[in-house]
């Protein structure tokens, strides 16, 4: 079977696409091999979840938008998860176009990138090549070679050794229109003892038939630290697939804040490799089912390096039809002698049709090692409810308190105060349907 009847997308699109942009050729080249790979590579195998019906290639890849000069111009879904009365770095991509971008001149003066992946490219291409796909292979499953093929925009963010940059970054994607596909890479690059925050938000408007496939690629240098926070509110007419993947140096630390609020199905994988010794990964995540979506969402850390250290915890709540799996992988190479280990994943169901699977994996090969893991699946606590009862409040305000307070760990990590206040907007909307 041929490329083009197995698949909806032209390799002569692509690279007409590729060279509107000023793409390198090496990028191209990429594209195209990605191309072809998809046409034979499996969809990942997923624990207790089949997406072969799942729309992930039904779009058009590469609509345009065009770019505005003023924030007060963004869309409306956009402006509500910035705070358009102050300047900040900020970069929004709508579809396949980056359509306003500001950087201020003190980041640039300590030698910062942060850039949509198109000027990067064009600008730092060689910088770029260092790190591009070296972290998530595009021959890794089929929705990783569509990606690659069809990546439309991104960010790259590049933090020179020593820098401490003490405010977030953001970044906001929005996907809109029949036939829509947002496919962002970010990669971001912090050199050795260097600071950096990344705050994203993907959001939809009106639209059917709408895809999102995104890859987040992070290089943690010796001694950095990097906080990653990201809010996916993307509506019920959006599948959305979402592969991320870090490695960490020596004494490195890696964080990751992840709300997964969409209306859809969904798709998440969220790895963190500790290659270095005494390398640190946190990772915490929160997503509401409601309705009949399904999502299937795993955290994974792998230590390679002596001494190294994770966290995970994966809190959900699920109510109506919803369908949700929590996948926590710690896995302990052969080596990383005094590594420690820890996850817990926890869901509140509130309704008897939900289904919520907590699955918590160790995978240990090294002796010399601390791992453990808890899970948890179950109701509200009827005691808790009759205690906040007992002291005036209705059972239903009850309910939303004691929610609010399980997901709260999670929420209040969000390090922007308006990506935390949407979270909590986001929170409240499902929760009260």
């Amino acid at each position: 079977m041929s490329l083009d009847t197995q698949l909806r997308f032209r390799s002569e699109s692509v690279a007409a696409f590729s060279q509107a942009n000023q793409e390198p050729e090496w990028f191209r080249e990429k594209r195209l091999a990605a191309l072809q790979a998809a046409a034979v590579l499996p969809l990942p195998a997923l624990e207790k979840t089949k997406i072969d019906n799942w729309n992930y290639d039904q779009f058009e890849p590469f609509q345009t938008e065009a770019k505005v000069d003023d924030i007060e111009k963004l869309d409306d879904v956009v402006k509500e998860q910035i705070d358009t009365t102050a300047a900040q770095n900020l970069l929004v991509q709508k579809n396949a176009s980056p359509v306003f971008a500001y950087i201020s001149d003190e980041l640039k003066g300590q030698g910062v990138i942060f850039s949509d992946l198109a000027s990067a490219l064009r600008e730092h291409g060689d910088l770029v090549q260092q790190y591009y796909l070296k972290a998530v292979g595009f021959d890794e499953h089929k929705l990783t070679a569509l990606h690659t093929a069809l990546v439309n925009g991104g960010v790259f963010l590049y933090v020179p050794k020593g820098v401490e940059i003490a405010e977030p970054l953001q970044a906001v994607f929005e996907v809109a229109g029949d036939g829509a596909f947002l496919c962002p890479h970010v990669l971001v690059v912090a050199e050795a003892n260097s600071r950096v925050a990344y705050v994203d938000t993907f959001v939809s408007a009106a639209g059917k038939r709408m895809v999102a496939n995104s890859i987040v690629e992070v290089f943690v240098g010796a001694g950095a630290k990097v906080q990653v926070a990201s809010v996916r509110s993307l509506g019920s007419e959006v599948h959305d697939y979402t592969f991320r993947r870090a490695i960490v140096e020596r004494d490195g630390r890696m964080e990751w804040v992840l709300g997964e609020m969409n209306d859809g199905n969904s798709v998440a994988n969220n790895t963190t490799v500790l290659s270095g010794s005494g390398a640190i990964a946190n990772t915490k995540t929160i997503n509401v089912g409601t309705g009949s979506q399904r999502q299937n969402l795993t955290s994974q850390v792998q230590h390679i390096g002596t001494h190294s250290e994770s966290e995970m915890l994966s809190k959900a709540v699920m109510r109506d039809e919803a369908v949700t799996i929590l996948n926590g992988i710690t896995k302990i190479e052969k080596g990383a002698e005094k590594a420690n280990g820890s996850q817990a994943e926890n869901i509140l169901m509130l309704s008897e049709h939900a289904r919520g699977d907590a699955n918590p994996i160790l995978l240990i090969d090294e002796d010399d090692v601390k791992a453990g893991h808890a899970a948890s699946v179950g109701r509200i606590n009827e005691e808790s409810i009759y205690y906040l009862m007992s002291r005036g409040i209705t059972r239903k305000e009850a309910e939303r308190l004691i929610i609010l307070g399980f997901l709260e760990p999670v929420v209040a990590e969000i390090p922007l105060a308006e990506v935390k206040a949407r979270l909590r907007q986001a929170l409240e909307r499902k929760l009260n349907r």
